[in-house]
């Protein structure tokens, strides 16, 4: 299955998405499944992807039951145009999102002669994190604060979404803790990143640094995780094409390594790291500039579009 979240007047409305990639709403067409007693009368209905993904099986059966009824009249009201606004999956996840930094030795390898230091291939995952602000769906700006950073770069990402609680998780059983993937495109500002002493927080934490989507398409629907074209264009011009067969450390490795001694918990993000091709390596770099569009593509999830847009004063925003 494939789960969306799109956006309906001031809403934020999870979706499942059907085959034409049209979009059925879940809660108001859960409520016309019941009233026409296609679900059961007590069937929990989610008010959110991450109470999909927190809801295991009971909500993953609702939400199959929603799309082998989806052509009755009384859910037809209740599916959406496949142009609707998209908002990222998990609009706002609980946590910041993990992220594995140098797991693709090509991307190693670039980064090492762009910065003129040794290639060294770590021997362990490395991690960081991207806060919950930094997220934002498809097609919605990424920021691009030049009194801040002249230096907004791209990093396209497999990610995986945590679908069971657990800590001390051993590799070989890491795939059964995994609900599903979808997309994250690890915005980099790196001229901040060499600035606090070469940690990655501040630099890849910037407001809208963290776009993600369309969707989070469930484990069972990806035949071999470990080999995924994994691809970026800027303007039509492809800058990463990478598989994920590449990956230094598995996705069973990150989790296990991740989750030592640190509980994971359903609707847990995790970024897997990005090929080679980012803009900072190339001769001349090329950082990302007012106007661009940046699409990232993993094959068997979709395609994740963002325009790239200045903000030209740095102003206080309050809440």
């Amino acid at each position: 299955m494939r789960f969306a979240t799109f956006q309906s007047g001031k809403r934020a409305v999870p979706a499942v998405v059907l085959a034409d990639d049209r979009l059925l709403d879940i809660p108001a067409g859960g409520v016309a499944a019941i009233e026409a007693d296609l679900l059961p009368s007590g069937a929990q209905l989610p008010a959110s992807v991450l109470d999909i993904v927190q809801g295991g099986l009971p909500m993953l059966t609702v939400c199959r039951r929603l799309i082998e009824h989806a052509d009755h009249p009384a859910l037809a009201p209740h599916v959406v145009s496949k142009t609707a606004e998209l908002l990222a999956p998990i609009p706002r996840p609980a946590k910041n999102v993990f992220c594995v930094g140098k797991n693709y030795r090509a991307h190693i390898s670039e980064g090492s002669v762009a910065q003129g230091i040794a290639d060294v291939v770590p021997e362990s995952p490395v991690f960081f994190t991207k806060p919950p602000t930094a997220v934002i769906g498809p097609d919605e700006a990424i920021l691009r604060q030049p009194d801040i950073t002249e230096k907004l770069d791209y990093e396209v990402e497999l990610a995986v979404v945590i679908g069971r609680r657990g800590r001390n998780i051993p590799a070989g059983d890491a795939l059964d803790y995994i609900f599903g993937f979808t997309i994250i495109n690890d915005i980099s500002a790196r001229d901040i990143q060499r600035q606090h002493g070469g940690q990655y927080f501040k630099g890849k934490g910037l407001d809208g640094s963290c776009p993600m989507g369309p969707y989070i398409v469930t484990r069972d629907e990806i035949a071999n995780v470990d080999d995924l074209r994994i691809a970026l264009t800027v303007n039509g011009e492809i800058r990463q094409d990478g598989n994920t067969r590449d990956m230094i450390f598995s996705i069973p490795e990150q989790i296990a390594a991740l989750s030592r001694g640190m509980t994971l918990e359903p609707g847990d993000l995790i970024a897997t790291g990005t090929p080679s091709g980012v803009g900072y390596a190339m001769e001349p770099p090329q950082f990302l500039q007012h106007g661009d569009e940046v699409t990232c593509e993993v094959e068997g999830i979709g395609v994740l579009r963002n325009p790239v847009k200045n903000v030209d004063e740095l102003a206080v925003v309050t809440g």
